[in-house]
């Protein structure tokens, strides 16, 4: 809410009366939490949220470190590759860097979200994840807006893929004619956090070509692993 909520606002969307949401409003502006703009007569967020934000930037922030190892994979490939972070059953893309080869798939781009399984990049962090969180996943995901591809048999069938390969593929299951790589990146304690994955036409990443972008794709995502644990 860069531009602020005013208290009637507030409490509307909240289900409050208007003196209790005033009250709390106050409360978190009294914290540092909020601000009051006088002239809007909106609130606004706080410096505080400014100070946790940067703090929580230190640990999961990983952009800075990441850029060159996505950039260099693009360059690599040619193609349109990106860093993705685990948020929850989500993952959110965070860096995309273009290759050299002019025709683009358009998928993916910076803060796009998809469920696990969906896109290569979630499908790579699921597949490592530990099997009873990938099957209490898969009971309870509901993928139907993603079409019968994502039923979780066959969702289940990419992940088993997904570990024998070392690396995810989609095949134009969310666009036709758009392909997609994913690797998982590996936190400290060994489980997927991030994912490094690579987009493009069709006919750039034919069955022969494929085993060399996953080849490449997984010494990249490996050496952000080891950066990563390194920091």
């Amino acid at each position: 809410m860069p531009r602020g909520l005013g208290t009637s606002a507030v409490a509307s969307a909240t289900g409050l009366s208007r003196p209790t949401a005033h009250r709390l409003l106050a409360s978190l502006a009294a914290e540092g939490f909020l601000d009051h703009d006088g002239l809007s007569n909106r609130w606004v967020p706080g410096p505080e949220l400014y100070l946790l934000g940067a703090i929580a930037a230190e640990r999961y922030d990983i952009t800075a470190l990441a850029r060159p190892i996505v950039r260099a994979l693009a360059d690599a490939t040619g193609e349109s590759a990106f860093l993705s972070a685990r948020r929850g059953d989500e993952t959110v893309c965070l860096l995309r860097e273009d290759g050299a080869f002019p025709i683009r798939s358009h998928v993916l781009y910076e803060g796009i979200r998809f469920p696990l399984g969906v896109a290569s990049a979630g499908l790579a962090i699921l597949a490592f994840l530990p099997e009873t969180i990938v099957e209490r996943y898969l009971a309870t995901a509901d993928l139907a807006a993603y079409g019968p591809t994502h039923d979780p048999a066959r969702v289940r069938e990419r992940v088993i893929a997904t570990r024998s390969a070392g690396y995810a593929v989609n095949p134009g299951l969310l666009v036709e004619g758009s392909f997609g790589l994913g690797a998982a990146v590996f936190d400290a304690a060994e489980q997927p956090a991030w994912a490094l994955s690579l987009t493009g036409i069709e006919a750039r990443f034919s069955s022969e070509r494929r085993p060399e972008l996953g080849r490449i794709l997984l010494a990249h995502a490996h050496r952000l692993t080891l950066a990563l644990r390194a920091r």
